[in-house]
């Protein structure tokens, strides 16, 4: 992969984003008008999609993947990976279209991908990392559901839930996702996860995170308890897993 010549897709997950959706691609043509934005729409009933379709009918570097119906933040992504993948993109970003992941936080990303990164992660959490105008619950919220991703995962990343974030593209085809049924924001931690697992070289850049100035927020209490049980699910899978090994090892 030559950094000189890379292909770098946006894919940018909507449902009734309406009123954000053309502020965020706005906002990326005049920061970095070089990458391409996908725009995944799942069958938005408040006119979303006819709002990408008018902004890739005005540039060229805009596309848009309609999907039926809305199943979920991890599904979306997978199918715009695959379309990534299919139209030999050599770099994909996960990005919100609600204004919460700033434009010019995009360059970090791309120069820890340059750097040799497999995934750079967006995060919240390390030091230099920000969060404007979430109310107290929300950031109590998010610090405790990482730390709990890291005591049971033990997977040493500061920010694991966070949406914003950069692959290689050689990277995601090595993590199976023809097998993620995670959902929400889940898929984040599945996907880091898995990324571990593969011995992927993961890295954290800090980001000054938004709150969202239109919409509503798509996070609900079936999201957090699907986080919890497939993240402890997992914990308990790789813990016996070891354990496994080293007692074959000791009866070796």
């Amino acid at each position: 992969m030559d950094p000189a010549t890379d292909r770098t897709l946006i894919v940018m997950p909507t449902y009734k984003e309406r009123d954000s959706l053309a502020l965020t691609v706005g906002s990326l043509r005049a920061v970095i008008p070089a990458v391409d934005i996908l725009i995944v729409d799942d069958n938005s009933p408040d006119g979303t999609g006819d709002i990408a379709d008018g902004l890739a009918a005005d540039s060229d570097k805009v596309h848009v993947l309609h999907r039926r119906a809305k199943n979920g933040l991890g599904a979306a992504y997978i199918a715009g990976f695959g379309w990534g993948i299919d139209h030999g993109y050599d770099v994909m970003v996960e990005m919100d279209a609600d204004g919460s992941h700033r434009a010019e936080d995009l360059p970090a990303l791309l120069a820890g991908i340059r750097s040799g990164a497999d995934l750079v992660i967006g995060s919240r959490w390390v030091p230099g990392g920000s969060i404007l105008n979430w109310p107290r619950h929300r950031a109590w919220l998010s610090k405790a559901g990482n730390s709990y991703v890291r005591t049971v995962l033990g997977i040493g990343l500061r920010d694991a839930t966070a949406g914003f974030r950069a692959y290689r593209s050689a990277a995601i085809d090595k993590l199976n996702m023809q097998t993620i049924a995670s959902q929400g924001y889940c898929f984040q931690v599945d996907m880091a996860w898995r990324a571990r697992k593969a011995g992927l070289d993961i890295r954290e850049v800090p980001i000054t995170f938004v709150e969202r100035e239109h919409g509503a927020s798509k996070m609900n209490s079936a999201i957090v308890i699907e986080a919890l049980w497939r993240t402890t699910l997992w914990g308990v899978m790789y813990r016996a897993q070891q354990l496994r090994k080293l007692l074959g090892s000791k009866t070796l």
